[in-house]
């Protein structure tokens, strides 16, 4: 079998939690492949997801290490068997990498938390709101139909069968970027109302008079699949998306979102009577900023 030349996130986190599984064990790579009869550089290949690993053997080196955890074990195992294929697919020749990690991983959750500060997260984004962005000069976004549709196509993650929890909170500074116009930002924040309406998903909007939190965190999504250990947190750079997977990472992300999310304004709730709006809260925020439009 050929090695990969290209390396999904998923089979990136596969060898990752095969070489913490083995160096938590005590083992060298050299004498955990001797143990169960396998080449020291293929257990090498495979921790670095050059190549694959049967589920047999995959299961030899969790027994190896130790590991009584079933459905973490099992977890891995869905990792290792799993096609990679989904509607992205139709996308590969004409997205790069990152944008089709996210939708995999996307597709495997089942919680997502995001924080945004200068952007209303591409998830809830509308396809005006989306085509500015994607077309606004020196912000570097590509500039292709192929980017727009794949990011509508994402959309759908929110009313799939069985979808996530999604939880997101959006500095208030997002609200007031005037991507596309007014006509363009209005549409886009009634939206966000209307998507609050779902019952898997939850907005707050992060005020300028809370506490610092947003301002120290930065942009990320903490994409959670069944199994919390194999979460992943995407932090947006410059140059792509960074991936982290490591447990105090994702510990930490999780305190950081708790924060952000205990200090932001109560979560969107058209539902409430309007006597309820009385203290400041998510709705009554956006209904300010959409009045100064």
């Amino acid at each position: 079998m050929g090695l990969r030349t290209t390396i999904s996130e998923r089979q990136r986190r596969l060898g990752f939690e095969l070489k913490h599984l083995r160096e938590k064990a005590g083992l060298t790579a050299g004498e955990a492949a001797e143990r169960i009869n396998m080449g020291r550089v293929q257990l090498s290949q495979i921790e670095t997801a050059k190549t694959s690993i049967l589920t047999g053997r995959l299961r030899e080196l969790c027994h190896l290490y130790g590991c009584t955890d079933t459905t973490y074990i099992e977890a891995l195992v869905a990792t290792s068997e799993a096609t990679g294929r989904g509607w992205w697919s139709a996308y590969k020749k004409r997205r790069g990498l990152d944008a089709l990690n996210t939708a995999e991983l996307e597709a495997d959750c089942t919680t997502l938390r995001m924080h945004q500060s200068l952007f209303i997260p591409g998830l809830f984004q509308t396809a005006d709101y989306a085509r500015a962005i994607f077309t606004s000069p020196g912000l570097g976004f590509e500039r292709s139909a192929g980017a727009l549709e794949f990011r509508m196509e994402r959309q759908q993650v929110l009313t799939r069968e069985n979808p996530p929890s999604v939880h997101a909170v959006i500095h208030e500074s997002a609200l007031h970027m005037r991507f596309g116009g007014a006509k363009v930002v209005r549409e886009q924040l009634l939206h966000l109302v209307e998507l609050a309406r779902l019952p898997n998903v939850t907005i707050q909007i992060y005020p300028f008079s809370a506490q610092a939190y947003a301002a120290l965190s930065g942009n990320f999504v903490h994409v959670i699949p069944g199994h919390p250990e194999l979460g992943t947190v995407l932090l947006e750079q410059p140059v792509g998306l960074q991936y982290l997977g490591d447990r105090p990472s994702l510990d930490r992300y999780e305190d950081l979102f708790q924060h952000l999310a205990e200090n932001a304004l109560a979560p969107i709730d058209v539902s409430l009577a309007p006597d309820a709006h009385s203290v400041k809260d998510s709705l009554a925020l956006i209904q300010h900023v959409l009045y100064t439009l």
